[in-house]
């Protein structure tokens, strides 16, 4: 039978359910709830105890891990309220593998939901994309599909895309991942909870957006299982179809009513939340349970575009741009007459409107369909009633480093160009020139410029003037050659990248959202996988602290865990994707990559290490390696504080971290500035260098390489926090790139090289 319906529950799971939870055989319906609230997607059935190590909580989280999104203080007033960046991190990865475009889409129309529920407005988004191999006519298409579906939603919902990151690797030939993070702001007195109030016995529970189709049915658990190619076409029925226009007329609705529920002082009285996966079921069950109540829910009050939809269908399906409302009585009048009437949503698209379809109970959830029950269960069990504790056991991995014969005779100025023009160090214009990045007016530094995204979040005329300054980064990172040779290293190493790039245009590390995409979980050796990359994240947090509050580690807000993306072909590379907001006192202070003036002293945060596992060096000559970074978090933590402290104080025009192809791609890029228009030179001289000099320029170790404009109080500062730090050489006006003897370029030969590299492969 589960089988026949295509419910994505295990014979025992639905035993369990049965005999276990509600003590007889549960409804066709039923077990289409289970099947979604029980999928991994939903419950994170398996990686629920892993996740009880991540440190959520310090003196500047406003709001941790509990509900849509997290909420991070980023600025006080002078009355002492606090202002808050919201932070939200999904993934969308099977639908996007299946329908690129619409599956991107609907990926960014839901983290946009996520984020807007909290009561505040959406300012920015990044996008974290895996692609499979480049040459491969198949990664190209969905490349294709999904930057322009990214695009072709966010851009007309006026969000700004400002950061992001991209990789390709064979492991994401049948499972890309697609990424995607979403931020707003809020006072905190503000905040809306998606979650119904305390005491909210007999509130309502309204319905809000496009009519209920068979769109997105069963996406949640479908992306709680392993991707077939034969069934890619039956597949296509479980991922949402996007309307970005309507998005943005609810967007634009949404913020007005917020601003009328607080004048009228009604925030109290009120939850609200997105209709992601699982639709009308897992959007009402959560609400409620989160409060301790139950439901009386009646379908068809649910307004609808098809006729002859299963109750199961109605209940469960994943139709985009929907929002709900739980609502005192006395407020409900207000927000449907607000959308219907005010917007009129009836008439902005069809079918469209507000719908109260519920009440908020002290019993169970229980759902009604011409009368008839179709779900009655205590919510607690529909929301948390499957967990596993599974079996975790390290595979077999044979890693060396390759033999030395093979890079003891490199042609270094080849193997300079080599790398730069390799598709996951080349200038990533392909993609970002498709995005808008300067719609709000709120954008600093765009993609491209810098190592992180920079926005000035409080410059509307509602906010106070004392906060107009505060500056916010954002930046995401992961590299999945780490993760093939260990899980571990690679979740730390996406931390402290993370937080690496947002001081590299000097903000402080503030918190992380991560992503975990990772395979089967029922197999053993990628169950470690997980554990292993959970617990490298989780170390590398409690390792690196506020610089604010130095006692606390940075917190870790929300987050994602994607299971299942694996094929017959095998799973991804361990993936621990992650982001992290800083803070900048005045944004006016942020600084980008590029050299800004010949004759600037050229300075080493950070020294060389014989690190060269999963580098772009040894995937150009086939290898990968095991000598891969091992950062010391301590090390990472007090460089990070002495950057962007230099920043700060005016001591450093330009500066960017050491990371995919080393610091020769470092330095290589501030040459030629992050759009490739730059052609400023460098004459650099490494000294009391304790590695080979493919090791010292291919190397990515994690660092730092900055422009100095203070050479004495740079070198006071690195000293106050215990830095080392090496002067390399100096910018020039000649356009060369020299570095010692073993490199000599023409920077304009190397610019054409990187700005093609990626461009000329798609």
């Amino acid at each position: 039978m589960l089988k026949k319906y295509g419910i994505a529950l295990t014979v025992a799971e639905a035993r369990k359910v049965e005999t276990e939870i509600l003590k007889r055989p549960p409804t066709l319906t039923e077990a289409v709830v289970w099947g979604i609230e029980g999928s991994e997607h939903c419950s994170y059935k398996s990686s629920r105890p892993h996740l009880k190590q991540f440190v959520t909580d310090a003196p500047n989280v406003i709001l941790g891990p509990q509900e849509d999104s997290g909420i991070i203080e980023i600025a006080r007033d002078n009355n002492g309220d606090r202002y808050g960046i919201i932070i939200s991190h999904e993934s969308h990865n099977h639908p996007s593998q299946i329908v690129p475009y619409e599956g991107a889409a609907t990926g960014i129309g839901g983290i946009v939901r996520d984020v807007i529920c909290m009561g505040g407005k959406v300012i920015a988004c990044a996008d974290p994309l895996r692609f499979g191999d480049i040459k491969t006519h198949k990664t190209k298409w969905i490349h294709d599909g999904v930057v322009s579906g990214i695009a072709g939603y966010g851009n007309p919902i006026g969000v700004p895309n400002i950061a992001g990151d991209l990789y390709y690797h064979p492991s994401y030939n049948d499972n890309c991942l697609v990424n995607v993070v979403s931020i707003g702001v809020i006072r905190e007195s503000d905040v809306i909870h998606s979650r119904a109030p305390k005491d909210s016995l007999g509130y309502d529970i309204i319905l809000v957006g496009k009519p209920t189709d068979n769109s997105g049915f069963g996406g949640a658990s479908f992306a709680s299982l392993e991707l077939d190619e034969t069934q890619k076409e039956q597949n296509k029925g479980a991922v949402q179809e996007p309307n970005a226009f309507l998005k943005r007329h609810l967007l634009e609705s949404t913020y007005e009513l917020f601003k009328i529920l607080k004048e009228k002082n009604l925030l109290a009285k009120v939850g609200f939340k997105d209709l992601g996966a699982g639709g009308v079921c897992c959007a009402s069950v959560e609400l409620v349970d989160s409060a301790g109540m139950g439901a009386d829910i009646d379908l068809e009050k649910v307004h609808i575009s098809m006729a002859g939809l299963h109750p199961s269908v109605v209940l469960c399906s994943e139709t985009q741009e929907r929002f709900m409302w739980v609502a005192h009585p006395d407020v409900t009048s207000l927000i449907v007459s607000h959308y219907n009437e005010r917007w009129a949503l009836p008439k902005v698209s069809e079918g469209a409107q507000a719908s109260v379809i519920g009440k908020v109970t002290n019993g169970n959830y229980v759902v009604y369909y011409q009368g008839t029950k179709i779900v009655d269960a205590p919510s607690k069990q529909v929301t948390e009633g499957l967990l596993y504790n599974r079996e975790y056991l390290p595979g077999t991995k044979n890693l060396t480093e390759p033999d030395s014969s093979k890079l003891a005779n490199l042609d270094l100025n080849k193997t300079v160009l080599d790398v730069l023009a390799h598709e996951n160090v080349a200038s990533r214009l392909a993609v970002y020139e498709q995005y808008d990045k300067q719609v709000q007016g709120q954008t600093i530094i765009e993609s491209g410029q810098a190592d992180a995204g920079v926005l000035a979040p409080f410059l509307e005329p509602e906010w106070p003037d004392e906060i107009k300054k505060v500056g916010m980064a954002l930046a995401v990172d992961h590299n999945p050659r780490y993760g093939l040779i260990d899980a571990y290293w690679c979740g730390a190493n996406a931390v402290c990248e993370a937080m690496r790039n947002v001081a590299a245009v000097g903000a402080t590390p503030q918190c992380i959202t991560d992503c975990l995409c990772f395979g089967n979980p029922e197999k053993p050796e990628q169950m470690w996988e997980f554990v292993q990359g959970t617990k490298g994240v989780a170390e590398a947090c409690k390792g690196i602290h506020l610089k604010e509050y130095p006692e606390n580690a940075v917190p870790i807000i929300s987050g994602n865990v994607s299971f299942y993306n694996e094929s017959k072909n095998g799973s991804v590379a361990p993936s621990p994707i992650i982001a992290c907001v800083g803070r900048l006192a005045d944004y006016n202070q942020a600084v980008t990559m590029e050299f800004k003036k010949p004759g600037s002293a050229i300075y080493l945060v950070g020294e060389r290490k014989d690190e060269l596992g999963g580098s772009v060096l040894y995937d150009l000559i086939g290898e990968l390696g095991a000598n891969l970074p091992k950062p010391d978090f301590t090390q990472v933590q007090n460089q990070i504080w002495a950057v962007a402290e230099s920043i700060s104080q005016g001591v450093v025009n330009a500066c960017h971290d050491i990371s995919d192809g080393g610091i020769v791609t470092t330095l290589a890029e501030m040459c030629f500035g992050g759009h490739g228009e730059k052609r400023m030179g460098i004459e650099v001289k490494s000294q009391k260098s304790k590695v080979k000099n493919f090791e010292f320029l291919f190397s990515e170790t994690g660092g730092f390489v900055c422009e100095v404009s203070d050479e004495k109080k740079f070198k006071d500062i690195m000293n106050q926090f215990g830095v080392q730090a090496q002067k390399l050489g100096q910018t020039t006006a000649d356009g060369q790139f020299k570095i010692n003897d073993w490199i000599n370029l023409d920077i304009s030969t190397m610019a054409r090289v990187w700005l093609e590299g990626l461009r000329s492969k798609l």
